[in-house]
């Protein structure tokens, strides 16, 4: 009796072995043992409705070039599959009795194309799921034991999920493609990806490996969840995650089951895909992965040319897209004032990223990704290769590269035998513009890409006419698109149609005969035959014998110049250096120096910098081998200090999503290509203490940054300062002002505030007294550094009783607010502060702009610093910080401070909030070279910063800065004419539109305050 499912067939196979072995034992003993192993491997548990057909598939390709690896071509050489996979591949492989024959003549054959990042078969992510007026979400709505986050779901498999689908494997087959690693694109942790082949068969054929991956990002994807709501708010939560999963291998009691975090820990063995936007992020990403022992495989966002060094510095392999920016239309030269220069040359540069990843030695592979057409994949394969990507390294980043990263080089990525016959078959090599793909062969199946040409028929023949004589013509032309002419004394031209197997010719036997010879037939293996009219419209047979090759003829095609590429910029703006500044030793001569010192102003007075630090301070100074720069009638101060800054912040300023938000880090979302570098620069200020905004409660940990344009994130922060951290009070931290939906979050109330911060430092001081084995928590780690006076306190702060409430609690937990920033009100509780030990980071002269601000007066720079609370005056604004010099002359005015205390307020002054004096601040001997040379009084309102100076690096020179303004045009100028040339070759372009940039404020939730940039 047949059991169920059985293949039918099958039984009677068994009983035809059963029956030869009672009447041949001896002999067909193995024999039977050898047929039931294979009718028992060949088994599934899928019933087939009708009769069986388990024939296997096998082939040979013959006199062809193989490409099986990108180091190895075989020539005249012959491929062989069998049942899917590659039995053979060489010169002399035997070619088995039952294989069809393929006569690939003249054609290569390459191993298929592998993207290892895709979502092929996996439905799109549904974002959304709540009103536009819901009330925040803080905990994950997804039902299960998982975790508390929904934006981490590494217990999600895209095996699970996947489903074969022909119509969109077709573009990707087409394109080359035989294989992909298909993930969920939905996430921070975004869970495994499976490798499948591109094949029309049941997901149980196509699937390769089920869990060939991790795959993770900084989106949150379709979470509706508030946290995080910042860039730096995903960090955290990796970083948190990370920790969490380690702690959970120990299995402790009261997690209960998680099994998101079971997910992450079993996932950790395979390879780990990580997916940016921007060259920053893939730094980003490869950080976190340094803390803790991960290599990242980055899925990179195009603009990673920009920082090569740092790329290489990573030790990473990178899957570049090869979406490069569409032309810009600049028709309208009112429209075209919106574009920057950065974009325009990023269009320009963006094709030379994967040869600038070759070059410098980076591992690669390409992916197509991010294509709003996959049909665009090679041809832009092709415009990276014009760029300077050498072929053997794109075909190399195709197949090796990638199958070798998810660890299925045994599988895919090479003609070897025991792999998958994945394959294409072309009419050139893979790369040139004018190669046909013909067939793409997915495990076995064959895949018509394009039938036309298969059989090139270029050449001389001749055609015999019976009755009639005979003519010699040729077939040139391309293979798809053939075209003949007839070889008398004159090249007449003739007529030549090919569909399939079917020919029609037309014959001009003279010159200006108006009738032609008219001709259809069939084209054979040694010769082709038909019927026709003859230029007298009589009936006639004919045949055309193939004579010989045509003559190879040289490519009278002008070929595209590739552009002259301009130089590239660090950062890529008009403002960019293009080769960093290195330190010098310099003499400032004859200045009057503002030292912030007890030595007060200096007049005629020479400043010598040797090594990026003030070596001496006097009157004619020796030189040495130093640059002089006359400062005869100028003025040298100590650079600005800002000790309020929301400048070079990346994707977020708030994360506002909850009331304590202690984990998060400034220092992990600095943007060094942020303008307002230099413009600030160009104010006098050498240094920025960037601040978390003042969404929250308790909000991110602070860092302080010098102005050094042009360098990474790592190289703009000072290592050598005291931690610090954002707090808040107000309006703000109570979502006065955030709407009707905003209004669960507690605190609610100014009362509410005071309790958060007595809850969160006594949950801090028990978890600093739980033993080995606590779960590591990262927010709390940042309170318990506050407690023992490792981290300080920088507080955005208005009214008084607030501001008293804050050192009640910090006197209670015995430690001190060191900054209150703002300090509106500070004027009235100047003498509690002093006593308290706190500081004060203010505004000059800003008052009226919200209700909490209203008894704000222009004096409380003056009465603070009066009743010894050390002052600063602060910008909070990218704008402001520009001119903080004037803004500190304004106590000048507003409580008669002398113009010494006044610069103290912008130099030393934060200096010392930020316990940063011992070294910056001042100009005294021994401290960072970080000094301004002014036109002016630099409290003059007049006064222009012609030199800014950080580390003893000439950051901005305002004669510089004009060479720059010149410079910006002329390049715009060309790239200009550059896109316009391109729209009038016909090329496909978008509008020109705003470029925006990232401007924040304290109280900015998401975007920030955007205005475009044209430099």
């Amino acid at each position: 009796m047949k059991r169920a499912f059985e293949k039918p067939g099958t039984a009677l196979l068994l009983r035809c072995i059963t029956y030869a072995m009672k009447r041949h034992r001896g002999k067909l003993l193995l024999l039977a043992l050898l047929a039931t192993g294979q009718a028992v491997s060949a088994q599934e548990t899928y019933p087939v409705n009708g009769i069986a057909d388990p024939r296997e598939g096998c082939f040979a390709f013959t006199h062809t070039t193989i490409v099986k690896d990108p180091q190895t071509t075989l020539n005249n050489a012959t491929l062989v599959i069998r049942d899917g996979k590659i039995v053979s591949a060489g010169v002399s492989a035997a070619i088995p009795k039952d294989a069809v024959i393929v006569d690939c003549k003249g054609k290569y054959i390459y191993p298929s194309f592998v993207d290892i990042f895709s979502n092929y078969g996996l439905s799109e992510p549904k974002r959304g799921g709540s009103a536009w007026n819901a009330p925040p979400q803080f905990l994950s709505n997804t039902k299960g034991a998982y975790g508390w986050n929904q934006a981490i779901r590494s217990e999600v498999n895209a095996v699970d999920l996947f489903s074969a689908d022909d119509e969109k494997a077709t573009p990707l087959r087409e394109a080359g493609f035989g294989a992909v690693l298909t993930q969920q694109p939905d996430g921070i942790a975004r869970g495994t990806a499976a490798l499948v082949t591109l094949a029309t068969a049941k997901e149980n054929k196509v699937i390769i490996r089920e869990k060939a991956a991790a795959a993770y990002s900084f989106d949150k994807g379709t979470s509706t969840q508030n946290y995080p709501n910042s860039l730096m708010g995903c960090i955290a939560l990796l970083r948190q995650t990370f920790l969490d999963a380690q702690w959970y291998k120990s299995q402790p009691a009261r997690e209960g089951v998680n099994l998101s975090l079971e997910a992450w820990n079993a996932s950790q063995q395979l390879p780990q895909l990580f997916e940016v936007t921007d060259k920053w992020d893939a730094l980003r990403a490869d950080k976190i992965g340094d803390e803790f022992g991960v290599q990242y495989i980055i899925k990179a966002g195009g603009n990673e040319y920009q920082r090569i060094s740092e790329m290489a510095a990573t030790k990473a392999t990178f899957a570049l897209p090869l979406n490069f920016p569409g032309a810009i239309d600049m028709e309208d030269p009112a429209d075209a004032r919106y574009v920057s220069l950065a974009e325009m040359k990023h269009w320009e540069m963006a094709p030379t990223e994967p040869a600038a990843f070759e070059k410098a030695n980076i591992p690669f592979c390409l992916t197509a990704a991010d294509l709003k057409d996959v049909k665009q994949f090679l041809a832009n394969v092709r415009k990276a290769i014009s760029y300077g990507l050498s072929e053997q390294k794109a075909l190399e980043a195709l197949t090796k590269t990638p199958a070798t990263l998810i660890k299925a080089y045994d599988k895919v990525g090479s003609l070897e035998p025991g792999k998958l016959a994945n394959f294409l078959i072309t009419s050139g090599p893979v790369f040139n513009e004018k190669t046909i793909l013909y067939q793409n062969w997915v495990q076995g199946n064959r895949y018509t890409i394009k039938a036309d040409g298969w059989n090139d028929i270029r050449g001389i023949y001749t055609v015999n006419l019976i009755p009639g004589g005979s003519y010699s013509v040729e077939v040139r032309g391309t293979a798809v698109a053939p075209l003949l002419s007839v070889l008398q004394k004159d090249t007449l031209p003739g007529r030549i149609d090919v569909n399939g197997k079917l020919v029609s010719l037309s014959l001009t036997l003279a010159k200006n005969s108006k009738s032609n010879v008219r001709l259809s037939g069939i084209i054979g293996d040694n010769s082709w035959n038909g019927t026709g009219a003859d230029t007298s419209g009589n009936l006639v047979k004919w045949n055309a014998v193939f004579v010989k090759a045509a003559p190879e003829k040289a490519d009278s095609v002008k070929k595209e110049t590739p552009l002259a590429i301009g130089p590239l910029y660090y950062p890529l703006n008009g403002y960019g250096w293009e080769k960093l500044p290195s330190q010098q030793d310099l003499l400032i001569k004859n200045a009057t120096v503002w030292t912030s010192e007890k030595e007060g102003k200096l007049e005629n007075t020479d400043v010598l910098i040797r090594n990026g630090k003030i070596a001496q301070v006097g009157k004619n100074l020796a030189a040495g081998n130093a640059r002089v720069i006359d400062g005869t009638g100028k003025h040298l101060s100590a650079g600005i200090i800002d000790e309020h800054s929301h400048i070079a912040i990346s994707k977020g300023v708030n994360e506002s999503s909850q009331s304590v938000t202690s984990e998060v880090r400034i220092a992990d979302v600095l943007n060094p290509d942020d303008v307002n570098i230099y413009r600030q620069l160009s104010g006098g200020v050498t240094a920025s203490h960037l601040l978390h905004g003042s969404a929250n409660a308790i909000g991110g940990q602070s860092q302080l940054i010098k102005l050094r344009w042009g360098q990474n994130a790592e190289a703009l922060k000072v290592t050598n300062w005291d931690p610090f951290i954002k707090f808040a009070l107000g309006e703000n931290v109570k979502q006065s002002n955030w709407g009707d939906r905003n209004t669960v979050r507690f605190p609610q109330t100014r009362m509410g505030v005071e309790q958060i911060y007595t809850d969160a430092f006594t949950r801090a001081l028990d978890y600093e007294k739980q033993g080995a084995g606590k779960r590591r928590d990262l927010e709390l780690d940042a309170l318990v550094e506050i407690l023992h006076q490792k981290r300080f306190i920088t507080c955005h702060s208005y009214v008084q009783s607030e501001i008293n409430m804050l050192m009640h609690v910090a006197d209670s937990f015995h430690f001190k607010v060191n900054t209150f920033t703002h300090i509106l009100e500070g004027y009235k509780v100047a003498d509690k502060m002093k006593a308290h030990g706190a500081g004060a980071g203010t505004f000059a002269d800003w008052w009226a702009y919200k209700m909490e601000v209203q008894d704000a007066i222009p004096y409380n720079a003056a009465i603070m610093q009066g009743a010894g609370v050390l002052t600063a005056i602060n910008s909070d604004d990218a704008e402001m910080a520009r001119r903080l010099n004037q803004e500190a002359a304004k106590s000048i005015k507003y409580g008669g401070m002398t113009e010494e205390e006044a610069i103290k307020l912008v130099t030393i002054n934060p200096a010392k909030l930020l316990h940063v004096d011992n070294h910056m601040g001042s100009i005294k001997v021994g401290k960072d070279a970080d000094v301004v040379l002014w036109s002016d009084n630099p409290l003059s309102i007049y006064a222009k910063a012609e030199k800014t100076i950080v580390d003893g690096i000439v950051e901005f020179d305002r004669d510089n800065d004009l060479q720059l303004r010149k410079r910006i045009a002329t390049e715009r100028n060309r790239l200009t004419q550059l896109l316009l040339a391109e729209k009038k070759k016909g090329t496909p372009t978008r509008k020109a539109s705003l470029t925006p940039e990232e401007i924040y404020h304290c109280e900015d939730l998401q975007g920030g305050h955007q205005q475009a940039i044209g430099y």
